[in-house]
């Protein structure tokens, strides 16, 4: 009995890989700019007058949108390194990842600003 040949692996995409790279980069980027600026941020709250500012939230909006946008960020570097290991386009879920962290940062300032008056 003879077996068929095993099939080549799918050609791989440079400009692929590249992109996803290079976008998956941005995102860790956008993400330690974050949480600089949010822990700054926070430091700064010391003189937050307390009937028109809530520390606790202030805090809450920060932490909360860090971690959520952290855990944005390993799943979607997960579903992009799965998919570039399966010769499949990768580059949509790293654009995904990105945006879904930007978003996720942007509500996280603006409960912040809203904590803060």
């Amino acid at each position: 009995m003879t077996y068929p040949a095993p099939r080549p692996p799918a050609p791989r995409s440079g400009a692929d890989v590249a992109i996803s790279i290079v976008v998956l980069v941005l995102t860790v980027v956008m993400g330690a700019a974050a949480v600089f600026f949010g822990v700054f941020s926070l430091a700064f709250l010391d003189h937050c007058p307390p009937e028109t500012c809530s520390v606790d939230g202030a805090v809450n909006a920060v932490f909360t949108a860090l971690l959520v946008a952290a855990g944005v960020g390993v799943v979607g570097l997960v579903l992009t390194v799965v998919a570039l290991i399966r010769r499949a386009t990768a580059w949509p879920y790293a654009l995904a990842t990105f945006a879904l962290c930007a978003l996720t940062l942007f509500l996280g300032g603006v409960g912040y600003g809203a904590a803060v008056g």
